[in-house]
C-alpha cells in the first residue's frame, strides 16, 4: 500500500516539477474522499537547497528519514551536462537511497531530467525509460543499458517510473496512485488539480520537427514538394523534376536528408498539418485535402502513428480558442 511518499530535494532542482510532487502527495485530501500521505522532502545535506531559479528552499529532514519509503521521488533538477550545465555527479547517498528503495520493493519515480539520476545510480539498466524529448538522446548516449522511449509521456519498468518533460511528471505521479490505490484516487487528485487524470498521446506531439534542409542539388525539388502537398508525388515523378533517373534522385535524396523521399513527403504534410490545426478553423476533411492526406480518416492514422494522438486532440491542446464548438465533436 502507497502510505510514505518521500522527495528528495536537490540543488539546482527545478521548482514547477518539485512542486508537482509536493501537489501531487503533499496534499491531505481526505476531507473529501482523497487520500493522506505521510509525505516528507529530504536532502542529502538539510539546510538552504539553491533551485533552478535561484531561490532556496530550506529542507530540514535528512536522507534516513526516507529508509522506509514507499516511494522515492526524484525531481528535475541541474545536475547533469544538458543544456550546458556541468555535472558535478548525483551525492553518493541519494544513489544509494535509490538502489537500497529499488531492492527493497519500493517505488521509485523520477521526473524530467531525474531520470540521469536513477541512470547514474544504475536503475535503468536493463529496463525501459525515458525523460525530456529534449534529453532523450543524451540518456540513450550515456546509459545505453536502459532502452530509451522519446514518444512516452512515463514509463513504469518494475517499479521504477521515470517521467517525461514537466507536466508529464503529473502523470507520472498520478499513475502510481492509480496502480496503487486505484482509479477513484487519482481521479479524485485529478479532479482537485483540474488536470486530466490520464491524457492519451505522448511526447511526440510536442516535439517540434524540424524541416531538413538539402544541398543546392534537391533544393528545386524539395520546393516544389512543399508547393504542392495537397498532389500525388511519386518518385518517378520527383526524379523527373529533378533531372535525375529514379534510382539516382532516391539514393541522393537519403544521402542528403537522411530519409526517403516518401516519409519527407510525409513529414512535410503532418508539420503543415500541424500548423493549419494550430493557426485555422479548417474542418479535419478540408485541411487532410489540403496536405496531400486525402481523407480525415487518413491524416487521423499519420497523426496517432507518429504523434500518438488524434488530429482533433492535438488541435484541442494547441489550437486557437475559436473553434470550442467543433471541439465537441467525438474524435
Amino acid at each position: 500500500m502507497l502510505n510514505k511518499v518521500v522527495c528528495v530535494a536537490l540543488p539546482g532542482m527545478a521548482p514547477f516539477e518539485f512542486g508537482v510532487v509536493c501537489e501531487v502527495f503533499g496534499i491531505d485530501r481526505s476531507d473529501c474522499g482523497g487520500p493522506r500521505f505521510d509525505f516528507t522532502i529530504v536532502a542529502a545535506e538539510p539546510g538552504p537547497i539553491r533551485t533552478k531559479l535561484g531561490f532556496d528552499i530550506v529542507v530540514r529532514d535528512g536522507l534516513d528519514a526516507a529508509a522506509d519509503a514507499d516511494l522515492v521521488v526524484i525531481p528535475a533538477y541541474l545536475g547533469v551536462d544538458i543544456c550546458d550545465e556541468v555535472t558535478t555527479g548525483a551525492h553518493p547517498e541519494i544513489l544509494r537511497l535509490v538502489r537500497d528503495a529499488e531492492a527493497r520493493g519500493a517505488w521509485v519515480l523520477s521526473v524530467c531530467s531525474g531520470a540521469f539520476l536513477l541512470g547514474e545510480a544504475g536503475l535503468l539498466d536493463g529496463r525501459r525509460s525515458t525523460t525530456h524529448w529534449m534529453y532523450t538522446d543524451t540518456l540513450a548516449e550515456r546509459f545505453p543499458a536502459t532502452t530509451v522511449d522519446a514518444d512516452v509521456l512515463f514509463v513504469e519498468d518494475r517499479r521504477v517510473v521515470t517521467g517525461a518533460g514537466t507536466a508529464a511528471g503529473i502523470d507520472a505521479a498520478l499513475h502510481i496512485v492509480r496502480r496503487e490505490l486505484g482509479a477513484s484516487m487519482a481521479n479524485n487528485i485529478a479532479r482537485r488539480m483540474v488536470v486530466p487524470p490520464q491524457r492519451d498521446g505522448g511526447q511526440s506531439q510536442f516535439i517540434q520537427l524540424p524541416a531538413a534542409t538539402p544541398n543546392d542539388s534537391l533544393a528545386g525539388v524539395t520546393e516544389w514538394m512543399l508547393q504542392h502537398l495537397d498532389q500525388e508525388q511519386t518518385v518517378d515523378q520527383l526524379a523527373r523534376t529533378a533531372l535525375m533517373s529514379p534510382r539516382t534522385f532516391a539514393r541522393r535524396f537519403r544521402a542528403e536528408l537522411g530519409t526517403t523521399p516518401t516519409a519527407w513527403l510525409n513529414r512535410q504534410r503532418l508539420l503543415r498539418a500541424q500548423q493549419l490545426l494550430e493557426e485555422s478553423e479548417l474542418s479535419l476533411e478540408v485541411i487532410a485535402g489540403d496536405t496531400g492526406f486525402g481523407t480525415a480518416s487518413v491524416m487521423r492514422h499519420h497523426f496517432v502513428k507518429v504523434l500518438q494522438t488524434t488530429p482533433m486532440a492535438y488541435r484541442r491542446t494547441f489550437g486557437s480558442r475559436t473553434d470550442q464548438r467543433e471541439l465537441l465533436n467525438v474524435d
